[in-house]
C-alpha cells in the first residue's frame, strides 16, 4: 500500500474518534444534568423523578389555571367602572357645584351617588343600577350621562 493512502485512512480514524468523542461528551453532560441532585444515578432513577415531577407541574398549573379563572370570574363583582359628571342643578347658584358619580362592576351592576348643591345645603342621593337600568327609581338626564360614561370604559 502507499504511504499516502495509509495517511488518508489514519486521518479518517482520526476525525471518526474525535467525532465520536465529542457526542460521547455531550451525552454523558446530558445524562449529568439529568440526574444532578440524586443519589442514586441510574436512568430509572432520573426518568421516575422526571415523571414526578411533571405530574406534580401539571397539577400545580392545574390549580394555577382555575384559580385565575375563579379571579376573572370574581373581577367582574368588583367596581371597574367610573363615570362623573359635574352640573348645576339650579339657577340660583353659581359654577358646577353639584355632580353625580357612577360606579359600577363590570355587569353594570354598581350604584349612583348624586350630590346637590345649593345655598341652603347639600343633599345627598344613592341609586341602586342592576345590569345599566335603576330598578327602583328613574334616572335623571345627568345620571344616565354618568351611567354612560361609566359603561364605555
Amino acid at each position: 500500500m502507499a504511504p499516502d493512502f495509509l495517511f488518508l485512512i489514519l486521518g479518517v480514524i482520526i476525525l471518526w474518534l474525535g467525532a465520536l468523542s465529542i457526542f460521547l461528551w455531550s451525552t454523558i453532560s446530558h445524562y449529568n444534568k439529568l440526574s444532578k441532585g440524586l443519589t442514586d444515578k441510574s436512568l430509572k432513577s432520573v426518568l421516575e423523578n422526571l415523571l414526578k415531577n411533571l405530574t406534580k407541574n401539571k397539577e400545580d398549573i392545574d390549580y394555577l389555571k382555575s384559580y385565575c379563572d375563579r379571579i376573572h370570574k370574581e373581577g367582574f363583582f368588583h367596581i371597574q367602572k367610573i363615570g362623573l359628571i359635574r352640573f348645576n342643578p339650579f339657577k340660583d347658584t353659581g359654577g358646577n357645584q353639584s355632580f353625580i358619580l357612577s360606579m359600577v362592576d363590570g355587569n353594570n351592576t354598581g350604584v349612583i351617588i348624586s350630590g346637590l348643591y345649593a345655598r341652603s345645603g347639600t343633599r345627598w342621593y344613592a341609586k341602586k343600577v342592576v345590569k345599566g337600568k335603576s330598578l327602583e327609581h328613574e334616572l335623571s338626564d345627568e345620571e344616565k350621562m354618568a351611567l354612560r360614561e361609566a359603561k364605555s370604559l
